[in-house]
């Protein structure tokens, strides 16, 4: 997607090798008329998969999981990293680990929004590891629901995360693909 090529170029931060910074317009402050053109995409792929549901995790999936929601006309469920008072049983969960914030969280979605007649589109701002993308997954087994893609804002391609989900025979649609943060510079496979 050549917008989103552009907005990394023009306000990505490459931090190190493994760390691209886009808070300026992901993950802290969004840019909604991106995000729309994202929701916008992820809707064009998979306008005909019979989706009802969206999983995302939040925060930062939100914003794109929500655009394409509104686009298809569906809900959007977010998993939740944090305990809730309302959320205290009758729930999926999972164990994720965050490359980013190297630290684990235990996600949960409510069994009341997910169920076997569902089929899902999974949506996240970041593939590099694919922790987030197996957790979803695992909460969607769980809710004997389908899961008919997983859409990625930014894919790490060079860290295995969506290989391994490819080669699970998972579909992985990823809209921007980095080969390479090397010498402060973003490449795209």
């Amino acid at each position: 997607m050549k917008a989103l090529q552009d907005k990394i170029i023009k306000d990505g931060k490459v931090l190190s090798t493994e760390v691209l910074k886009v808070d300026s317009f992901l993950n802290h402050q969004i840019d909604p008329e991106l995000m729309q053109q994202i929701g916008q995409e992820f809707a064009d792929l998979y306008k005909d998969a019979g989706l009802t549901k969206i999983v995302t995790i939040e925060s930062s999936g939100i914003a794109p999981a929500v655009m394409a929601g509104l686009i298809l006309g569906i809900p959007v469920v977010f998993a939740r990293k944090r305990k809730s008072v309302t959320l205290t049983d009758n729930f999926y969960s999972a164990e994720v680990y965050s490359f980013t914030k190297q630290v684990s969280s235990d996600i949960s979605v409510s069994k009341d929004f997910l169920n076997k007649d569902d089929v899902v589109l999974i949506i996240d701002d970041f593939l590099a590891n694919g922790e987030a993308a197996k957790g979803l997954l695992s909460i969607v087994e769980q809710a004997g629901a389908t899961t008919s893609g997983i859409g990625i804002v930014i894919e790490k391609g060079f860290q295995p995360g969506g290989q391994a989900l490819r080669d699970q025979g998972h579909r992985v649609n990823s809209l921007a693909i980095i080969s390479s943060l090397e010498n402060g510079k973003v490449q795209f496979a």
